[in-house]
């Protein structure tokens, strides 16, 4: 034990309060982490398998949901995969590689049902830019496949640290617009890269900016070759399937799913046409250096002939250094928007930390057996949810289809003409493009994040990906501190509502902004509140970003609004600061203008929406309060409505808000407090007993309940030790109000508040 005169040496020393104010402790505080670590712990490792807490209820009737949405998906994953793989450059087989274990290992550890993870058209075009940045760098030293799968593993490492130490939120940070814009932005990129495959043109860079890749196809035109026949057919038929169907389901709506399917299947379907077409006109047309009359993908190896450990070197790591933030963000950014979305469509909440454990543990095994970095796919999640998916077990069938297509199909792989490998990836990035609905609703909700999201779509066309993520990540961080340091406080007044019938018991009074363009009705009366008094409402938490406009717009206003209470025309010039340009003396028309305002009696602080406050704000308010009682020259009232936080209530107590003496005599609002039954009851008017026995129940029922009383205590809301602090706006100028009434009935408001 401390002895006592230690304790008061130590008081002294820190100028501990004397008020007797009680406030949440840091004993509170850290007693809230003082529980049993064990189950917090299995609950953290449990966390860590999902289907530990949904495979032991499966059941037939989720099975069969989760064999047509695997097989659905499978088949439409294994085209998609081979054609992604050319974006990144990499040979047919390694798109294969990732399809197969993105699929397989999400379900061990996923909360969404209906994500499907593999190769995505906006990760393959940053593996490929990432396996030529490295490459241009260290010429002939690293191949695209090693390239490819040390990325996988650096990256899904990263993200699976970041889902391991529960820091996802990070991911919040940047908002819907942002995304949109680089995915549309990306999307217009890619299908800019493969018109020049779906023509047949070659002799440029198609890894170019946009705006190159697309001014050198059109000066490519004349040079169109025999591809374009496969790959403008493909593209038109994959569209006409498309809306055909959709037009059947809804010609037909009892068959709607049968079409459905149908469309599902159009990837398959085209490249199978277009494979035994190109299969029937090349087989007796190649020449004698061995090439066809268009280009066809030609051998894929069976099975996995590329299993071995990614090869990491530090000169790997340094090569491809600048390029891992940007592939990072897109591996885990474009996986938490598509599950949150079909989480949200679908009924159910996902995890995202789980989410980014989920795919670093998909690409940091997956590297090992040749796959390159894979994420959620929305247009295959899309396809698998409306299949009527189930449970995350679809993605084993999902898997079964890949497998199968790997080691059973890869000799019919050697006709697939890569012009129709084309049409099926500008085919499925047309979807990844904002519609126009949706960029006019970015426009009408918020016009700036709608200039974000424009940036971030011209930035990745005549720039690159990295680029235009970059940029709307770093204007949308820039906003968010625009608002939180420039929040839009307000000064209330008061506007009386009633009932259309009339009734007195419906009448109420609420507080809006005194401007009339902040209610819906502009021709509602805002009455102000009464003279002496403002009332101000923060709009943002109240920090060091933000307190010093806050200080600015209270100050500002009462020097503007409110009576000045020392003359300053009788004060000496040398006792007057440095930067006061008041006039020498008042003239006469000044004097009566500032005769004319009120004095102010107190300030209402509306906290409703601070959830947060900090040392330098507190400050700031200090000096606010400073400021004013020396424009007043006598000291005001600052009451403080709706804390949300005890730790709000500490931080103004310790700034010397909230307690001391008050000129209101507004009666104590009292609650009822939690009730006990039995016991004798207390001497205390504030107790009283109630009983729930009705008038009609028999007498033994009230012979059972008159020997359980239940007694009910009455206590103030708010601590009598701080008056200053009030439940509501309501009670706070009800409060100051009462206080300005009393001293404008004694006629001594500013001799009274002076003397005290």
């Amino acid at each position: 034990m401390v002895p006592e005169s230690v304790k008061k040496i130590g008081k002294k020393v820190v100028d501990y309060p004397e008020h007797g104010v009680e406030v949440i402790s840091v004993k509170d505080w850290s007693s809230s982490f003082r529980t049993n670590p064990l189950p917090h712990i299995k609950s953290y490792i449990l966390g860590l398998f999902p289907i530990l807490n949904w495979i032991t209820r499966y059941n037939i009737g989720w099975l069969s949901g989760d064999i047509v949405a695997g097989l659905t998906v499978g088949i439409v994953l294994v085209p998609q995969g081979m054609s992604y793989a050319q974006i990144a450059t990499l040979p047919p087989e390694y798109g294969l590689y990732s399809s197969f274990f993105g699929v397989l290992l999400y379900c061990i550890f996923a909360t969404s049902k209906d994500v499907s993870i593999g190769p995505v058209a906006v990760m393959s075009l940053t593996v490929g830019n990432v396996i030529k940045h490295v490459q241009e760098r260290h010429p002939g030293e690293f191949d695209g496949p090693t390239i490819a799968t040390g990325l996988a593993f650096i990256c899904g490492f990263i993200v699976l640290g970041i889902g391991l130490l529960r820091i996802g939120w990070i991911v919040e940070f940047i908002p819907m617009p942002a995304v949109s814009g680089f995915m549309t932005g990306s999307a217009i990129s890619i299908a800019a890269g493969q018109v020049p495959g779906l023509m047949g043109i070659a002799g440029f860079d198609t890894r170019a900016a946009t705006y190159q890749v697309i001014i050198n196809t059109l000066k490519g035109l004349p040079r169109t070759k025999l591809d374009a026949a496969w790959g403008l057919t493909g593209l038109v038929s994959l569209y006409i399937i498309r809306y055909v169907c959709t037009w059947c389901s809804k010609r037909w709506p009892r068959r709607a799913r049968l079409f459905f399917f149908l469309s599902a299947m159009r990837n398959a379907f085209i490249i199978v046409v277009f494979t035994i077409a190109a299969w029937l006109y090349c087989r007796t047309r190649r020449d004698s250096n061995g090439n066809y009359p268009i280009r066809i993908l030609k051998d894929v190896p069976a099975g996995f002939k590329h299993i071995h450990s990614p090869r990491i070197s530090s000169s790997l790591v340094s090569a491809m250094a600048p390029e891992l933030p940007v592939a990072t963000i897109i591996l885990l950014l474009e996986h938490i928007a598509i599950s949150k979305s079909f989480g949200r469509l679908n009924g159910y909440k996902i995890n995202p930390n789980q989410e980014l454990i989920a795919i670093g543990v998909t690409n940091t095994v997956g590297s090992c057996f040749g796959a390159y970095p894979a994420t959620g796919s929305f247009s295959r999640s899309a396809l698998k949810s409306k299949s009527g998916v189930r449970t995350p077990l679809a993605g084993i069938f999902t898997a079964m289809v890949v497998i199968v297509a790997l080691y059973g199909l890869t000799q019919a792989f050697f006709w697939i003409p890569n012009a129709a490998l084309s049409a099926i990836i500008i085919h499925a990035v047309a979807d990844l493009v904002a519609s126009p609905d949706q960029v006019f609703r970015y426009w009408r909700v918020s016009p700036l994040e709608f200039f974000i999201w424009l940036a971030a779509v011209l930035i990745t066309i005549f720039s690159s990906i990295e680029h235009g993520i970059y940029t709307s990540i770093a204007a949308s961080v820039a906003l968010l501190l625009i608002r939180l340091a420039h929040p839009r406080g307000q000064f209330l007044g008061k506007v009386s509502l009633e009932s259309d019938s009339g009734d007195e018991k419906d009448k109420r009074e609420i507080f809006v902004p005194i401007k009339q363009n902040n209610i819906n009705n502009p021709h509602i009366k805002v009455s102000p509140p009464a003279p002496g008094i403002l009332i101000y409402r923060f709009e943002e938490s109240y920090l060091y970003p933000n307190c010093s406009i806050v200080n600015s717009a209270l100050v500002d206003y009462v020097k503007e609004n409110m009576r000045r209470g020392k003359d300053i025309g009788a004060v000496k010039l040398r006792d007057r600061p440095w930067n006061d340009n008041s006039p020498r003396r008042n003239s006469a028309q000044e004097q009566a203008i500032n005769e004319k305002k009120p004095w102010l009696h107190a300030i209402i602080l509306d906290f409703s929406t601070v959830s947060h406050i900090d040392t330098t704000a507190i400050q700031s308010l200090i000096d606010a309060r400073s400021e004013i009682e020396r424009w007043t020259d006598y000291p005001v009232e600052f009451h403080f409505a709706t804390i949300l936080s005890p730790w709000i209530r500490r931080a103004l107590v310790a700034g010397g808000f909230g307690y001391g003496n008050t000129h209101s005599k507004v009666p104590r609002e009292v609650a009822a407090v939690v009730p006990y039954r039995g016991g004798r009851l207390p001497d205390d008017s504030s107790v009283e007993p109630v009983s729930d026995v009705e008038s009609g129940d028999s007498k033994a029922d009230i012979g059972i309940a008159e020997k359980d009383v239940e007694l009910r205590r009455w206590e103030p809301v708010m601590p009598d030790v701080t008056p200053f602090f009030h439940i509501d706006l309501t009670s706070a100028a009800r409060a100051a109000e009462s206080g300005l009434n009393r001293l404008s009935k004694l006629d001594m408001v500013k001799p009274v508040l002076s003397a005290d």
